[in-house]
């Protein structure tokens, strides 16, 4: 017998479910990062920059459809998943070497020094090359190490971190990357409990991310969550918890206190001394022993400079101490009239990090790709195509004569001269799209239609 004609059910793109969305990215990231970590290895060749830029390509992809599918629905994105696939593409960094970078070897030496003295700092790397007392496996780290005629310039709060890893595995890179990576989870567990996972995801996959963090371990990720832990007890006005985790996340790189005083200034006592008593702590057994990270830190301020934005360009005609001052001048302003604000945020109590550490890099001599570690986080809280271009067009910064191979006329750390402006002209174009977007909104709109 026929079946009665009827009605057949039509396909939609309704009937793609989330889950299936999110598996479908996440597996084809999972394979691109795999093809990283194989890359990295250079088992067929060494790797080039064409080689990681392509794979750099492969994994936004994913990133860019799953983030299209849930753009009017960000709530609808399924958090496990979303945690499950963000944890394994980190897992895959373990599995790989550090593409283009050598700090690595400073954080392994730190942990050795820590270990065998008690202190990482107050010693140069270079004092210990004709040193026989040190293994052969640090011997050949000593060889890799930047800057070696300088002691270290990480933070105490890093410097146990790398004590940690030295522990579980002397010489191995793996333990700090599976602790940062672990750090890296959970500050996106913080994250959604205050940004629709649809954003989130942004953080939570972001290539620049996982690069930074899971392959490369840049410790600048412990600072970062540690700040928004502090960011959000303060929240909660838990003063004092706050207050500590700051002083933590201070040890961990001085960039925190672009923050600080929107923790401090009106907090009560007890959280001001939490704050000066962690740090103390920090900093004591180390300052007993005559040293810390402080004078590398000076010198660091004081004379280097790389992938300088606002900074660049003001050294055409400024000197380098005028430029620093006048920039420093006008961050200080800006900082102020945030401050005085009636309103400084749209989503409660929490500070616009994006704009802050957004202006602070464009004005910094020294702008390395794993700094936007600092303002991704709140990006995902207020999303912009600035910031989120910025993720993506500070990979560029890798593009130097070094990892060329060697051009002609240019040092080490030296940028081809489309570099900068290619780089720059991205993120200034995806500001502008950020203007035009609210400008054309309809609440703003209302806004001057009501003042008109």
């Amino acid at each position: 017998m026929r079946r009665a004609a009827g009605p057949q059910p039509a396909h939609r793109w309704a009937d793609i479910t989330p889950n299936r969305v999110v598996d479908f990215g996440g597996a084809a990231g999972l394979l691109g990062y795999a093809a990283l970590a194989w890359y990295s290895q250079g088992t067929a060749a060494a790797p080039e920059l064409w080689g990681f830029f392509a794979l750099i390509g492969w994994v936004s992809l994913p990133v860019a459809l799953v983030f299209a599918f849930f753009w009017r629905t960000p709530d609808r994105l399924p958090v496990p998943r979303l945690l499950i696939w963000a944890a394994l593409f980190r897992l895959c960094g373990p599995f790989g070497v550090p593409l283009f970078e050598d700090d690595w070897f400073r954080y392994l030496w730190d942990g050795y020094r820590f270990m065998e003295t008690g202190t990482p700092y107050g010693f140069a790397p270079a004092e210990a090359f004709a040193d026989p007392s040190v293994p052969p496996a640090f011997q050949r780290l000593l060889d890799q190490i930047n800057y070696p005629d300088l002691p270290t310039i990480y933070g105490p709060t890093t410097q146990y971190a790398f004590l940690a890893s030295h522990a579980l595995g002397p010489g191995s890179l793996v333990p700090l990357q599976l602790l940062l990576i672990g750090v890296d989870l959970a500050l996106i567990r913080l994250l959604l409990s205050v940004a629709p996972a649809g954003f989130v995801l942004l953080y939570a996959w972001c290539p620049l991310v996982i690069k930074e963090i899971a392959f490369t371990a840049h410790p600048d990720g412990l600072g970062v969550c540690l700040l928004f832990a502090a960011l959000l007890l303060h929240r909660r006005e838990r003063m004092t918890g706050a207050a500590a985790c700051l002083a933590l996340a201070v040890g961990a790189k001085v960039f925190a206190l672009l923050l600080a005083p929107m923790i401090l200034l009106r907090s009560p006592p007890r959280a001001w001394l939490a704050f000066i008593g962690v740090l103390g702590l920090l900093y004591a057994p180390f300052l007993a022993q005559g040293s810390s990270d402080l004078a590398t830190l000076a010198i660091f301020a004081q004379t280097w400079e790389f992938n300088a934005a606002l900074y660049g360009l003001l050294t055409l005609w400024l000197p380098p101490l005028n430029a620093k001052l006048a920039l420093g001048a006008g961050l200080a302003a800006l900082g102020i009239a945030y401050w005085l604000r009636p309103q400084r945020t749209a989503a409660g109590d929490l500070p616009r990090g994006d704009w802050i550490y957004g202006l602070f890099l464009f004005a910094a001599p020294v702008i390395n790709p794993w700094y936007a570690l600092w303002l991704l986080p709140f990006a995902a809280i207020w999303p912009s195509w600035w910031a989120w271009t910025a993720a993506w067009a500070l990979l560029l910064s890798y593009i130097t004569s070094a990892n060329l191979g060697g051009v002609a006329g240019l040092e080490a750390f030296a940028h081809p001269a489309w570099v900068r402006p290619a780089e720059f002209g991205a993120v200034l174009l995806a500001l502008c799209a950020d203007a035009w977007r609210r400008y054309s909104s309809p609440a703003h709109q209302a806004k001057r239609n009501s003042n008109g």
